[in-house]
């Protein structure tokens, strides 16, 4: 993630990460449908506007990160070198998320996704637009042959690689398998 670097932005940014981290917390401590967006304000001593200024809904503020993910994919494509190979590019992304996403104290967290409908949706939906933006950077990127429809195929299979690695029991295992399977598929289009 950036660090901001002004004052404002640092502060914006701590707010963000309170709210989070008390919304976190108290969807742990009680379960994600016993806790409403008023309790999370409280707790993270915030207005509820101010907690609305910072997450657009309930679902949001499980996946804080959403956004972050989502540049991220973006930028590995975008920021790549001139003529580096994309897939490798692509899996060193997938593998720092995956780390991130198993890393100690996270089985809670997707065990409650796992068991909330409104959660399982919204990430869903999440995935989908993730795919829509590393689709969107694909197509733009003049350094690749391929036309919109691999590049759309691709990106849904380097997010859908995230998702079952991170469900597997040795997710790097899995993330390298799974990416040998996107690169041959993107070196037949």
């Amino acid at each position: 993630m950036t660090v901001p670097t002004g004052r404002r932005e640092r502060k914006k940014a701590a707010t963000r990460q309170k709210i989070a981290d008390a919304a976190l917390r108290l969807f742990l401590e009680r379960g994600y449908d016993a806790v409403g967006i008023r309790d999370v304000a409280a707790e993270a001593d915030v207005a509820v506007t101010t907690l609305f200024s910072h997450f657009a809904s309930k679902e949001a503020l499980v996946f804080e990160q959403d956004d972050n993910f989502e540049q991220r994919l973006t930028r590995a494509v975008t920021d790549r070198a001139p003529h580096e190979p994309l897939i490798p590019v692509l899996r060193r992304e997938i593998r720092a998320l995956v780390r991130h996403c198993t890393a100690d104290g996270t089985a809670p967290i997707y065990r409650m996704i796992d068991e909330s409908r409104a959660l399982r949706e919204y990430e869903e939906s999440m995935r989908l637009r993730h795919a829509e933006s590393l689709a969107t950077a694909l197509v733009a990127d003049p350094d690749l042959p391929q036309g919109a429809t691999a590049c759309r195929t691709i990106a849904r299979f380097v997010i859908d690689a995230y998702a079952l690695a991170r469900e597997a029991a040795d997710p790097q295992v899995a993330v390298d398998e799974i990416f040998r399977m996107i690169e041959a598929a993107w070196e037949v289009t």
